[in-house]
């Protein structure tokens, strides 16, 4: 669909949101034996997210009461909790969830919609997760643009000042985008993101099933600041990668030609679990999310690790909250709190 007269621009996520969106586990073959654990952390998760802004459910109408029970019953502000009668096949709110943008002269809101295949058709089916963008832009009653691009919101980053970060192992597989080039993406890109520039990282983690998420590997944390993790030990499968990315950013540039503020953060220790779909999980500390005056980390049990990454995120953000979250029970998925969320601008 045509963006006409509309002039998208790709807000950061650290301006003022109206809410920030999830989609409510109720899929017992998503997380066979551990449903009823998950729906817990995702009402403790919440009802942490409620002393701060509204949150936005995609929960059918039969899964609100038992929802709205575990979210009393964790303390959760539920004046500032709102369901919305829209099916999921599965939780991860950040890549089967709308794009919000705004147009750049009237400040309005409105919705990109990716084309979605479930990470490269990884994980069938996802009939019900495609359509997510779609049932949000008519609930709230804003204009919905499909983009001809498979794309999923993870694999996006914006400094809110239209520069764009992606990945090559994403946007490029020949599981998403088999025929189109990394121009013509990046035409897209820029069309229906309003982004001036794309950098593109190359791979990520190679445990990550996404394919290599921008949301594990960089975040921006001002618009002319960019955070990255880094691996210290050289024999680590991702040791290499992670440098490499690091080489990229090294040569990020202002409109002016100014240089961005690199900062690096630590990866935790291999984090093992058995019985999942890859032994060694793929846990960062780059999948933060950014709240109004808070700011959630994931943490792995690993007191030394986590509380040097969350000193880095408390000194990038010094104005927000910095709250570090248990994300092992998320992780076991292959995710963690940016990944299971979707920003909504104030608009």
């Amino acid at each position: 669909m045509s963006l006409a007269n509309f002039r998208p621009r790709f807000p950061a996520e650290w301006e003022p949101q109206a809410a920030v969106w999830f989609s409510w586990p109720n899929n017992p073959e998503t997380w066979p034996g551990r449903l009823a654990r998950i729906q817990q952390v995702f009402a403790e998760l919440i009802t942490r997210i409620t002393a701060h802004q509204e949150v936005r459910l995609n929960c059918t109408t039969p899964f609100q009461g038992e929802a709205t029970k575990l979210l009393r019953a964790a303390g959760a502000a539920m004046e500032r909790v709102r369901f919305y009668d829209i099916p999921t096949n599965d939780v991860w709110c950040r890549d089967h969830g709308p794009t919000f943008v705004k147009d750049r002269d009237t400040g309005k809101l409105a919705i990109i919609d990716w084309e979605y295949n479930a990470w490269g058709g990884k994980y069938p089916p996802w009939i019900f997760d495609d359509a997510v963008p779609a049932r949000v832009g008519e609930v709230l009653n804003l204009p919905r643009y499909r983009a001809p691009l498979i794309c999923e919101g993870g694999a996006l980053e914006t400094n809110g000042d239209d520069l764009l970060l992606t990945t090559e192992s994403v946007l490029l597989n020949p599981n998403r985008n088999p025929k189109l080039s990394q121009s013509e993406i990046t035409v897209l890109l820029k069309e229906f993101l309003g982004s001036r520039e794309v950098v593109w990282l190359g791979s990520g983690m190679v445990t990550d099933d996404t394919d290599g998420h921008i949301d594990t590997l960089a975040r921006f944390w001002k618009t002319d600041g960019v955070v990255c993790v880094m691996e210290k030990n050289s024999h680590d499968a991702d040791y290499r990668t992670l440098m490499a990315n690091r080489e990229r950013l090294q040569g990020l540039r202002t409109p002016t030609g100014g240089r961005f503020d690199l900062v690096e953060l630590p990866q935790p220790e291999p984090v093992i679990a058995q019985g999942t779909r890859t032994e060694r999980l793929p846990a960062t500390y780059a999948n933060f999310l950014i709240l109004n005056g808070c700011i959630i980390v994931p943490t792995y049990s690993q007191p030394k690790r986590d509380a040097q990454a969350l000193g880095i995120i408390g000194e990038l953000f010094s104005k927000h909250q910095v709250i570090g979250v248990d994300s092992l029970e998320i992780l076991r998925e292959g995710g963690s709190f940016h990944c299971l969320s979707q920003q909504q601008p104030v608009g």
